[in-house]
Formats: structure tokens, C-alpha cells, sequence
């Protein structure tokens, strides 16, 4: 390794140099230890090598909002996100500019953590002897995060022993959280795609997730096992002669034919006519052995609800019996029963062998059985579609179907007095009052001058219809998968809004991934809500 200095007079001398990319491993016999000895400032520092997984030069990060000031951003290490610490700040010492020898230390503290070290100098066998207890260190470095010093013969310079999991726990509580519980992250990560889109989380047996909506001002939920993906609604939709009046007929979705049926019609609920603002819920039903999918054209799509078990009730017998609700299963009491969501049975609304009739009658029977076939080998329905934009030089990525529409930023906002400061004012959308917030400043991020690639999403958002400038829509891509798994817990805001990260080795991309339910928290979207009125 270029830069590796010898540390003499420390265990004896015994040292040997870790190579750049290199793996650390090795033990010793005895009572003596191994460690990785490195620099940051003026201090030496040690950490045991059976800790560290590798010594890398220092990577391009991506830098992630909301996350704590030590958090120098997260980097790719062969298809791993890696989260990255600056050990300068964590110590309360000046930030320097990365050079030749700056080096991070990779660690396994139940997921891989980078540390940001000035120099590494060399690895050292060290006698137990030679160790002392950290309560007997005075210095800059607060004893907490010591575990001792190894003294040299003569007593006159020490080298640190640091307690990596003690600085991951302090600096960053979410991330030493989540090391605690890496093998669900994991499992997570790998699961269904159905679950990642959602955030299935089943840690709880007596809750329930419900993916609620709306027709005709009536709330009703599917269970979200049940919900593969929300989508808008296609530019054409091939009508399909001799079906029901409540099948609108078919479109392509991903190379595959999807019946669309309208749950108003299907309900008996006064007719409006598909428009751009309905959305599809694309559902899968399970008979005879095989799995089929439909999509359901709802008014608008509300919120993922999780919900105690106690609060859902089955249908009452009496209204069970009536044949023109056998579509509802139960009802789930929300706010203490003034708000009644009808749990639907996605088997008892269709019948498998219409919707394979309205195919049929297409000539396309046989396509859609393959594509079904071919979805459940992992070929088909293995990505997602997101808007990819960017904000100072990262990028960042959501939903297409959270996205009601990108607009220009107008030359003048009427700024809107007493709100929040990321609150860039109102802007007039077509008749209606649409609330702009500045998402750098919402990020802590510094201002820009407007500029023409400047752009306002429009999301809405638990129901507050609101738009997000941002530096510029990059595009509408296609993200597999398997590229996509859960982002670092860093904080707890960071959290609930950054949840996954793709990270795309092949374009030496990595996007982060944003939960738009959560770019207001409760205050600030009252405080929205409040500007558009």
C-alpha cells in the first residue's frame, strides 16, 4: 500500500502491512492480539483486525440528506451500499481534503461501515501486557469510545484502541439498530417484488397492511399481499365486445394483457368516465392452481394503512348473506369507528374464468398465460418504474405513479406570509391553488438561482395536492429489482423518507429512492395545506 508507514516499538514490532483492496484476516496464538493501526490528525488509533473486512482507497459517495453532519455519504463496494463515517468529525477535529493517503477502514459491524482515516500505517501483533484499560486515558478523545491504549516499552506515546461499535452507536443510532437486525433487512431485500414496492414489513402477526382508495367518495382496502403495483392509465384501452358493462376491456402492461374492469360499474355506483385522473390497481387473484392478474380502476389511490387485527370485523352475517356484498370481507374501524374502510376479497370479486374469457376473446389467451408463467420464473414483473431527478449532483428517484404531473417553474410565486421557510409560495395550476416547496431547502440543502432545467413535481400527498421544485427531471426509467434494497438506517427522518436505495453498478449509478408520503411530516403538511387555501 502507498502511504503505510511502520509504527516501531509497539507489540514488539511485529508488523505487516494490509495491501489497498486487501483482505484482513489473520490471528495469532497466545494471549496476543492483532490490530490495524491508523492516524487521524495528530492521534493513532487501532482496531482489532478480526473487525475489519478491508482497507479501500476513498470511493465516490453519493451524500444523503437529512442524515448526521459525521455521515460522509454512501459508496458502492461491489454491489453493497456501503455507509461511509468521517472519523474527523466524530472526533470534533478540522476537516481536511482527501488525499493520496486517505484510506477507509471497512468494518463488519453487522453491515459493512466505512470509517474515514487520515493515514493507515501498519498491522501489529500486540501481547496482552502491552493493553491498558481506557479509563486511564486522558486526551481529546472521549473515553466512551476507547476499549484501552497499547503503551510502547518506554510508556511515552500510545496508541488507541477504538470501540468502532460504540461510535456507530452514538453517531448514528438507526445504523447500530440496523445492525442489530441485518438478517431482516436482508431478508427484506430479498424478497417478493410485490414487497418491496410496498414495504411489506411482517414483524407483527396481529396487524394487517391494506392499500386503501377511493370510488365515489366511498373508502375501500385491499390486503396488500393481494396489490402488485399501482399504475395510471394507459393511452388506449382495447374494448372487448360481448363482456360484462363493468369490464372497460384490456390493456398492455409490460408486454402482458391486463383486463381492466371499473369498480364503480361493478358496485352499481354512478358512471363517470376513465380519466387521466384514475388510477389502476393491478391485483392478483389465485385459483385452480395458477395465479391471474387484473387491473381495477379506483377514483384515486389514499394511503398503505397498517392496521391492528382487533379493529377489523368481518362482515356482519346478516350483510353477508346479501349476495350484492359478497365482494366485501370485513370492515376495519378507524378513529374510533368515524371512518369505515370495506376490506374487499380480490377471489370473490372475479371470477378467473371471465377475466381469462375477456382475453380470449382477444386472440391472446395463450400470450397472457405465458407472460403469467414467465412472471412467476422471475422473467416478467421484476422491475420498477421511476422518475429519476436530480438535486445539487445526486440523484434521486420516486414512484411513476406518485407522480400526477412535471411542470415548468414559473417566472414569479405569490409568496404565501407566516409559513415555514421551504415553503417557496402558491402558483396558480389550472384554476387550482398549488402550494411549491423549495425540496432543496427542505433538505437543508443550499439555494440555486431559478434556472430553465428547473422543475415542480407535483405529488399529492395524504391528500394536500403539492408541488416540489426540483434541479432538474433527469427521466422515466425502468429500475430491476434485484439492484434495489433497503437504504442505511442514518436517522430517523432519513428514514422514514429515504427507505431504498438502487444501486446500479453497471452505470455507476446509485439512486435514492424517496417514500413521498413522507416528504411532509404531519406539521408541515397542515402548513401546506393551510398556504393552498
Amino acid at each position: 500500500m502507498s502511504g503505510v508507514a511502520e509504527v516501531a516499538g509497539i507489540g514488539g514490532g511485529k508488523a505487516a502491512p494490509l495491501g489497498d483492496g486487501g483482505s484482513a484476516a489473520g490471528t495469532v496464538g497466545g494471549d496476543a492480539q492483532q490490530f490495524v493501526i491508523f492516524h487521524v490528525d495528530d492521534e493513532s488509533f487501532a482496531v482489532p483486525l478480526s473487525e475489519v473486512q478491508e482497507i479501500i482507497r476513498m470511493p465516490e459517495v453519493v451524500h444523503v440528506p437529512l442524515s448526521p453532519p459525521a455521515l460522509e455519504g454512501l459508496a458502492n463496494l461491489r454491489g453493497s451500499v456501503l455507509p461511509v463515517i468521517r472519523l474527523r468529525q466524530v472526533f470534533g477535529v478540522g476537516d481536511v481534503e482527501h488525499d493520496d493517503a486517505t484510506r477507509v477502514v471497512v468494518l463488519d459491524q453487522g453491515r459493512p461501515i466505512g470509517l474515514v482515516v487520515d493515514r493507515v500505517a501498519n498491522v501489529v501483533t500486540v501481547d496482552a501486557d502491552r493493553i491498558e484499560a481506557a479509563s486511564s486515558i486522558k486526551g481529546t478523545v472521549d473515553a466512551d469510545l476507547l476499549t484501552g491504549m497499547i503503551k510502547d516499552q518506554d510508556g511515552q506515546s500510545m496508541v488507541m484502541i477504538l470501540d468502532a461499535g460504540k461510535v456507530v452507536c452514538r453517531e448514528f443510532k438507526a445504523i447500530g439498530k440496523a445492525a442489530g437486525s441485518a438478517l431482516a433487512d436482508a431478508t427484506r431485500a430479498s424478497g417478493s417484488n410485490d414487497e418491496r414496492r410496498f414495504e411489506v414489513d411482517t414483524d407483527g402477526s396481529d396487524e394487517s397492511q391494506l392499500v386503501s382508495f377511493e370510488v365515489a367518495g366511498q373508502e375501500y382496502a385491499l390486503p396488500i399481499e393481494k396489490v402488485q403495483e399501482i399504475v395510471q392509465i394507459p393511452g388506449q384501452i382495447t374494448e372487448v365486445p360481448n363482456t360484462p358493462s363493468h369490464v372497460l376491456g384490456v390493456m398492455t402492461l409490460r408486454n402482458r394483457l391486463l383486463p381492466l374492469v371499473s369498480l364503480r360499474d361493478m358496485f352499481g355506483l354512478p358512471h363517470e368516465d376513465v380519466s387521466d385522473a384514475n388510477k389502476i390497481v393491478v391485483v392478483s387473484m389465485e385459483g385452480q392452481g395458477s395465479t391471474a392478474s387484473v387491473g381495477v380502476v379506483m377514483d384515486s389511490v389514499k394511503e398503505v394503512l397498517r392496521v391492528s387485527n382487533a379493529v377489523v370485523d368481518p362482515m356482519p352475517p346478516l350483510l353477508a348473506r346479501n349476495g350484492d356484498l359478497g365482494e366485501i370481507e370485513s370492515i376495519c374501524r378507524l378513529h374510533n369507528g368515524k371512518r369505515l374502510v370495506s376490506v374487499l376479497s380480490a377471489e370473490k370479486m372475479f371470477s378467473s374464468g371471465d377475466i381469462r374469457a375477456v382475453t380470449a376473446n382477444t386472440g391472446e389467451e395463450k400470450v397472457m398465460a405465458e407472460d403469467e408463467t414467465r412472471g412467476r420464473a422471475g422473467v416478467a414483473d421484476d422491475e420498477e418504474q421511476v422518475v429519476a431527478f436530480r438535486l445539487m449532483n445526486e440523484e434521486y428517484g420516486v414512484p411513476i405513479e406518485a407522480v400526477q404531473e412535471i411542470v415548468r417553474v414559473p417566472d414569479e410565486l405569490t409568496k404565501v406570509p407566516k409559513t415555514p421557510d421551504f415553503i417557496e409560495g402558491v402558483v396558480n395550476l389550472r384554476g387550482v391553488v398549488l402550494p411549491v416547496v423549495d425540496q432543496r431547502r427542505r433538505f437543508g440543502m443550499p439555494s440555486m438561482e431559478r434556472n430553465d432545467r428547473q422543475r415542480i413535481m407535483v405529488y399529492t400527498i395524504r391528500g394536500v395536492r403539492t408541488g416540489f421544485i426540483v434541479d432538474s427531471v433527469s427521466e422515466v426509467m425502468r429500475i430491476p429489482s434485484s439492484v434495489i434494497g433497503p437504504a442505511p438506517s442514518l436517522s430517523e427522518e432519513q428514514q422514514r423518507l429515504i427507505r431504498r436505495v438502487a444501486n446500479i453498478e453497471k452505470m455507476k449509478r446509485m439512486i435514492l429512492l424517496l417514500d413521498v408520503d413522507q416528504l411532509l411530516d404531519v406539521k408541515e403538511l397542515a402548513a401546506v395545506g393551510k398556504a393552498a387555501q
